[in-house]
């Protein structure tokens, strides 16, 4: 007889053995679902007395607090062999009213004489991993509700700093000392601008064609008087950039575009200033052109000021050189930045500390 079979009852014996000896919470099941062993460890995560916990089934323990439809589903479509997830993960009610989260997984011993079946369940708790799940999230909530009110703070600030500027360039009687407040107003409203592209973001990358253009935008709205004689314009490949990245790519693009307005069209010249960025992989150039007047002759009022000692150390920053080209008419300056180009500054950069 198919009960008798030598191999099948070791079977049966090495499955009991297997699971009164395992350090993880299993039970094990017969045909009628009641239980024909359990684990210590099962017994003792889920308060349970070992010695009255085989003969009743699954769904009495615990005073009937396990007999819940879920498991009742993963249990049935086990044992006819139709379940289309192994485990399940569910809520338990103990009797001592606490709430505990666990996933159940159900496997069905066949031992080949199609007589007393036995299924092996695996009980696993999850219950402190979900709380420390939920605490996550409500921190990340937390953290991203107080990250908004710093960036509303930070762009009211920043609103302020350019007004004040702004206001002082027009009261001061020196031509340079306003032309400083200017650039310098500039320079705070390109940080506004990257500040709101970062707060609509994931706060990691930036779609750089949009945030140029709205930078582009700000700049020509306070300095070009008439934009149908002057016009300022992007031609960007649609790309993603990271936040620090694009934090001085802005800045570079601030600083041209801005000398390319005040010097390249003097007396009401018209024209065009068209700021550009092509990528291939991981090369990119970033370019500010105009068709003005071209390059600064004279060697004294050409000698580099502010702004270019700003794009200069913005460039090391990015890994990039610069390239300066008198176009006739107009002129292009260029940030590109390829592997070699990387390294090469790196390597100048590293002499030069250690130079000192």
């Amino acid at each position: 007889m198919a009960a008798d079979n030598p191999p099948i009852n070791l079977g049966r014996t090495l499955g009991l053995a297997l699971v009164l000896a395992s350090d993880a919470p299993l039970l094990l099941l017969d045909e009628n679902l009641a239980i024909v062993a359990a684990s210590d460890s099962f017994c003792a995560a889920f308060g349970i007395d070992p010695d009255t916990v085989t003969g009743q089934t699954i769904y009495d323990l615990d005073h009937h607090h396990w007999d819940l439809p879920r498991l009742h589903s993963l249990i049935e479509a086990t044992l006819s062999g139709a379940a289309e997830v192994e485990a399940y993960e569910m809520e338990i009610k103990t009797s001592a009213g606490a709430v505990r989260c666990v996933v159940i997984k159900a496997q069905r011993l066949d031992y080949g004489d199609g007589l007393n079946t036995r299924m092996v369940v695996t009980v696993i708790d999850v219950t402190e991993e979900r709380q420390n799940e939920k605490r996550h999230k409500e921190l990340v909530h937390a953290n991203a509700a107080l990250l908004h009110e710093m960036q509303h703070r930070v762009a009211n600030s920043l609103q302020i700093i350019a007004s004040i500027l702004m206001q002082s360039a027009r009261k001061v009687q020196s031509d340079e000392a306003r032309g400083h407040l200017s650039d310098a107003h500039q320079r705070v409203m390109s940080i506004a601008t990257l500040q709101r592209h970062l707060a609509g973001s994931d706060g990691e990358t930036v779609e750089l064609e949009p945030y140029l253009a709205q930078l582009c935008a700000s700049i020509g709205a306070s300095m070009i008087f008439d934009h149908e004689q002057l016009t300022l314009t992007t031609r960007v490949d649609p790309v993603s950039i990271s936040g620090d990245i694009s934090v001085s790519m802005g800045l570079v693009v601030t600083e041209l575009v801005i000398n390319a307005l005040k010097h390249a069209f003097p007396d009401g010249r018209p024209g065009h200033v068209v700021v550009g960025y092509a990528a291939t992989d991981d090369d990119w150039t970033l370019s500010v052109s105009d068709d003005g007047i071209g390059m600064e002759e004279d060697p004294e009022r050409s000698q580099a000021g502010l702004g270019t000692r700003i794009v200069q150390a913005l460039a090391k920053q990015l890994g990039a050189e610069i390239a300066v080209e008198d176009t006739a008419p107009g002129t292009r300056v260029s940030l590109t930045r390829t592997v070699q180009i990387a390294r090469q500054v790196a390597a100048n950069d590293e002499a030069q500390i250690a130079a000192v």
